[in-house]
């Protein structure tokens, strides 16, 4: 029997003031299975990114309930929720997010320092991730000096560095041509498939869609 590793009952999140309220999310049931590449598709506003930062504990609920590897989010202090993400989760952003004056190898064993690695086991690990990505030759250029595809490919190194039990991908081929989507695409689905981790992946891109296991459709902060 496959584990669910995330689960929502009766999820709602609501921004702004009591005048002007906004219901981003509207009572959401979800699971999803250890291993999976999920999708989670839908128009601008529809609640995407709003789900997926509630369900790494990066925004906070209003109601119902999260489980990630059986443990209640609402249950943790910020603390215990820093110490989770760092340890179980990874990101992807389609702005990067590396810092500029960091090369490749040093972005991407940042997190591992913080982490409290040491700085030979860090290292270790981030060219071992590097060249899973076919990065290895590129560790010492700094982000500036990469193409779109090639920082990418770092932060997706980055992302996978702490071995992490889910990663959660947001728009990750937004900013790239069809060439580099399909490389990260492959990449991501080779990843998921040699280490069993879970892809949670917002994105409008129907080639991206159609990579994934399955696909949550949204539609004002509901599942479709």
């Amino acid at each position: 029997m496959t584990d669910i590793v995330i689960s929502t009952q009766n999820l709602h999140k609501y921004y702004g003031s009591r005048d002007q309220q906004v219901h981003a999310l509207k009572g959401l049931d979800l699971s999803i299975e250890e291993g999976e590449v999920v999708g989670i598709m839908g128009p601008s506003g529809c609640g995407k990114t709003t789900l997926l930062n509630c369900l790494s504990g990066l925004d906070s609920i209003d109601d119902g309930n999260i489980l990630i590897q059986g443990r209640t989010l609402t249950d943790l202090n910020d603390d215990q929720l820093s110490e989770l993400r760092a340890k179980k989760m990874g990101f992807v952003f389609q702005t990067y997010n590396l810092l500029p004056v960091l090369s490749a190898v040093e972005n991407v064993e940042l997190p591992l320092l913080v982490s409290g690695f040491s700085a030979k086991e860090a290292r270790h690990r981030a060219l071992q991730k590097l060249s899973e990505v076919d990065l290895e030759d590129w560790q010492h250029h700094l982000p500036g000096e990469l193409s779109g595809g090639e920082r990418q490919r770092v932060t997706l190194a980055r992302a996978l560095v702490n071995d992490p039990a889910i990663v959660w991908a947001d728009e990750p081929t937004g900013n790239l041509d069809s060439q580099n989507e399909k490389v990260i695409m492959d990449l991501l689905t080779n990843l998921n498939k040699s280490n069993n981790q879970t892809f949670v992946i917002v994105t409008h891109s129907a080639y991206v869609g159609g990579r994934t296991n399955r696909i949550i459709q949204m539609k004002d902060g509901e599942i479709v």
